[in-house]
C-alpha cells in the first residue's frame, strides 16, 4: 500500500502532525511501514535551532523527517528516507537567485548513490559558523538559474528517482507512507498512491489515488516537464474528494504525542486506509 499526504496550503497546512499520527496508525496496526519525506527545507532565521542540531553534527535535515521516523519506530536515517534537504535564509525586498521572493537559498544536501552531495548558492554568503560545521570543502557551487538546473539533472532527479524506487518497493511489501512538501501535488515522478490525504488547517480530504494521478497528469498535460511543481489547488479542483473531515485543533502536548493525534483524526485515517484497501 502506498499512501500520499499532501498539503492543500503551502505553509503550515498541518500536513506532517497528520502524517505523524498516521504512522502512529499504521505502527499499532502492526503495519510494516516505511516513511518517506522527498524534499524538505529549513530557513536558519525561523528554524535557527533545527539547523544549529542538525549541522552540529555536520548534517542537514529537519524535525518533519525526524518527527515521521520516530513516529513510525524506524530506523532508517534522515538522509535516506529525505534525500533532498534545503537551507534558505530570509532576504527582505530581495529576490534569489532562483527567483525566490524575500528568501535564497543558501546549501542543498544531496543524497546520491555514493553518499551525500552539498550544492551552494555561489551569489550568497554562507556564515562562517555554517562553513565550518558541514562539509562543503567540495559543494558545488551554482550561480545561476541554468547552473543550478544542470545540478538539478544530474543531482536532484536521480536521487527522487532512487527514492520513488524505494517507494515502491516499501508500498509492494508493506505500507509506503510519503509526505509531500509545500503544497505540491505529487513529489515524485512514477509512483502512483492508493489514497491520497490532502490536509488543510483544520480540514483533510480523501482521494482515490488513480483519479489523483489522472488529474495531475491532465493539470501538466501528461508531460513529465514540470510535474512535480503542480500545485495541490490545481488537482483538486478537477476532483470530489471521497470524503472530508474536520481535523480539531491539538494542543502542543497532542502534537508532540504521536498517539494522540492518531487518536484525535482516527475517523479521518479510518478513510483513508478505506479508500486504498477498497482500491
Amino acid at each position: 500500500m502506498k499512501l500520499l499526504v499532501a498539503g492543500g496550503d503551502p505553509v503550515d497546512a498541518g500536513k506532517t502532525t497528520f502524517a505523524v499520527g498516521l504512522a502512529a496508525r499504521l505502527r499499532a496496526d502492526g503495519s510494516r511501514l516505511s516513511v518517506f519525506k522527498p524534499r524538505a527545507g529549513n530557513d536558519r532565521w525561523f528554524d535557527h535551532d533545527d539547523v544549529r542540531r542538525a549541522a552540529g553534527e555536520s548534517r542537514l535535515y529537519g524535525k518533519d523527517i525526524d518527527r515521521l521516523l520516530r513516529a513510525a519506530d524506524s530506523d532508517a536515517s534522515h538522509e535516506r528516507r529525505n534525500p533532498i534537504h534545503r537551507l534558505w535564509r530570509p532576504t527582505p525586498g530581495e529576490t534569489g537567485v532562483l527567483g525566490e521572493s524575500g528568501r535564497t537559498f543558501l546549501v542543498d544536501r544531496v543524497r546520491t548513490a555514493a553518499g551525500d552531495e552539498w550544492v551552494m548558492n555561489g551569489t550568497a554568503e554562507v556564515p562562517s559558523r555554517l562553513r565550518d560545521d558541514l562539509p562543503l570543502a567540495g559543494a558545488r557551487r551554482v550561480d545561476s538559474v541554468r547552473a543550478f538546473n544542470d545540478a538539478m539533472r544530474e543531482l536532484h532527479l536521480p536521487a527522487l528517482d532512487r527514492l520513488a524506487d524505494d517507494v515502491r518497493d516499501a508500498g509492494e511489501s508493506g505500507v509506503a507512507l510519503v509526505e509531500s512538501y509545500g503544497d505540491v501535488a505529487m513529489p515524485l515522478r512514477g509512483v502512483g498512491f492508493d489514497a491520497v490525504a490532502v490536509v488543510d488547517p483544520g480540514r483533510c480530504r480523501v482521494y482515490d489515488g488513480d483519479r489523483w494521478a489522472l488529474a495531475r497528469e491532465t493539470a501538466t498535460g501528461d508531460r513529465d516537464e514540470g510535474a512535480l511543481e503542480v500545485h495541490v489547488d490545481r488537482v483538486t479542483a478537477m476532483l470530489d474528494p471521497l470524503s472530508t473531515h474536520d481535523l480539531r485543533p491539538l494542543t502542543g502536548e497532542e502534537q508532540g504525542d504521536p498517539d494522540a493525534v492518531a487518536s484525535a483524526y482516527r475517523d479521518a485515517y479510518g478513510e483513508l486506509l478505506a479508500a486504498a484497501r477498497d482500491r
